[in-house]
């Protein structure tokens, strides 16, 4: 759609207008967080809440007010998205550990996808073969819409270690 007469707002003067405070991140930090969030799906509503009407709700205008507002309003949110991301890092750690293992066995080497590889449906290359890596709970659901072309492996985590099946690439 185009405006007659467009004028832009800067963020500087957005800012200004809401009288909100500039937070400070270290470089490339925003990136990681909102890769953290694409991954395990942390900010979802059901983890942390309706954002839209929380903002209605909220008065505050600082960044310190909206953290102790909301912790008030949602005491277990923060809880819920850190077990969430840290299911989600503990499994691409899972992944790696068996992509690892895996070219041991073979006698080659392993590498972690590239992102438009990872669209694919796959998690990583032993030698030259695309594999996927899931959980055992992931071959009993029959009717996932997505199917897989590449090799995978299924895995198992234990109350002390993670049993693998490499039986699709050995």
């Amino acid at each position: 759609m185009v405006l007659n007469n467009d004028l832009k707002i800067c963020f500087e003067e957005l800012r200004k207008y809401l009288d909100i405070e500039v937070p400070k991140f270290p470089k490339y930090a925003s990136s990681l967080i909102n890769l953290a969030n694409q991954y395990a799906q942390g900010t979802r509503p059901r983890v942390v809440g309706q954002m839209r009407k929380l903002n209605q709700q909220f008065t505050g205008k600082t960044l310190s007010e909206w953290e102790e507002w909301y912790l008030k309003q949602k005491p277990d949110a923060i809880k819920k998205r850190q077990k969430r991301y840290f299911r989600c890092f503990i499994k691409l750690k899972f992944q790696e550990a068996i992509l690892k293992k895996g070219a041991e066995i073979k006698g080659t080497d392993y590498r972690l996808t590239e992102p438009d590889e990872e669209s694919q449906g796959i998690d990583g290359y032993i030698g030259k073969i695309p594999i996927s890596i899931k959980p055992y709970t992931y071959e009993v659901k029959a009717s996932l819409p997505k199917h897989i072309e590449v090799k995978i492996i299924y895995y198992r985590k234990m109350d002390d270690s993670i049993e693998v099946d490499y039986g699709e690439i050995l």
